[in-house]
């Protein structure tokens, strides 16, 4: 296959995205790409239609076997000197000429803050609409339906395109697993796509990436989460909390109402006005398991509830429970660990 020739219609295009900001993360798939792979091959699963994958960027060939990998028709690199740092401008005019090129039916993305300051504007600019922040899909007929959350997670939305393709969808991180992108084989065809763009037209210039304070953390990087609740009772017993996390090797994070009270920054709040996350491991501490935390977490793979009320919502998206007394149960499972550090 060559650049030059012309694509049928009838696929699914996932845009993956680099990692942006600390030198450590350069040359690195942000993790929601994955997970937009992941969407986009079930997606073409359910209604027959073929994969392709492309990214932005400069020096992309490392990546590019990399996406590959995977069980993709062919991966799209749109390489350009002014696409080697993220700009809005640039990215939605190589994107819409690679789009238009390929034809696809679907543009999946991930709905990480890069995609959505580009996408609108992407969309815009061809005259088609955008589903953002989807949790799932459903094939009704030979159309599918996304699902999407509404009134801080109160409720489920479904929507459908109308119109011409192609249509754009942006996943929520952790609704689909990273772990479910299927491999491939052989490699897929890597080409590059060249995209003409005009540095008079690149109006602005992204800077540092969001973080909301010095020192934030991007939880939904974390592979381990100790989250609290109210349960946790008092800010000195959030101790107990980071010496959990800290042998496990993983991050603190709390429910809005630990953060409203500042007992810890706003940043380490999980739920619809938090972070979402989607961990290997979520060990909750004393949560109730209100809908507005729950949204922000429900894409773990693996939820151990500790909460004393039986009854408590947290145990129903809880793959592990202990109905108990975390003043108990969590000093139990420091010493055990502790033990186990030591013996090894």
């Amino acid at each position: 296959m060559t650049t030059s020739e012309t694509l049928v219609a009838d696929k699914i295009l996932v845009i993956a995205e680099q990692q942006q900001g600390k030198p450590a993360e350069a040359g690195k798939l942000h993790r929601q790409s994955w997970e937009a792979l992941a969407a986009g091959q079930q997606l073409g699963e359910k209604l027959g239609q073929a994969v392709t994958v492309a990214l932005a960027g400069k020096g992309l060939a490392g990546l590019g076997q990399e996406l590959a990998s995977k069980k993709v028709e062919a991966v799209w690199l749109v390489e350009h000197d002014l696409l080697a740092h993220y700009t809005p401008d640039g990215y939605a005019v190589g994107f819409r000429q690679l789009v238009e090129k390929l034809q696809p039916s679907y543009v999946v993305l991930p709905h990480t803050y890069q995609v959505r300051d580009f996408a609108p504007k992407l969309a815009a600019s061809l005259q088609r609409g955008l589903i953002s922040d989807c949790i799932g899909f459903r094939v009704e007929g030979n159309a599918p339906v996304f699902v999407r959350l509404m009134f801080q997670g109160k409720t489920n939305a479904d929507v459908v395109f109308t119109g011409e393709p192609p249509w754009f969808v942006t996943v929520q991180a952790g609704a689909f697993r990273a772990d479910r992108v299927v491999a491939g084989s052989p490699g897929a065809c890597v080409q590059k796509f060249a995209a003409v763009l005009d540095a008079g037209k690149i109006r602005t210039q992204a800077e540092e990436p969001f973080r909301e304070a010095k020192q934030a953390v991007d939880l939904s990087q974390a592979e381990i989460i100790v989250a609290v609740g109210r349960g946790i009772k008092a800010s000195e017993n959030l101790e107990l909390a980071r010496k959990l996390a800290s042998l496990l090797g993983g991050e603190i994070a709390a429910s809005r109402p630990i953060c409203d009270e500042g007992w810890l920054p706003m940043e380490r709040q999980v739920g619809s006005s938090g972070q979402t996350v989607a961990p290997k491991l979520y060990l909750a501490l004393g949560i109730s398991g209100a809908i507005q935390h729950v949204v922000g977490m429900k894409g773990s793979r693996t939820v151990v509830a500790i909460n004393k009320d039986a009854n408590a919502p947290i145990f129903e998206v809880a793959d592990y429970g202990i109905v108990g007394d975390l003043f108990e149960v969590v000093p139990a499972l420091i010493d055990e660990l502790e033990k186990t550090k030591a013996g090894s």
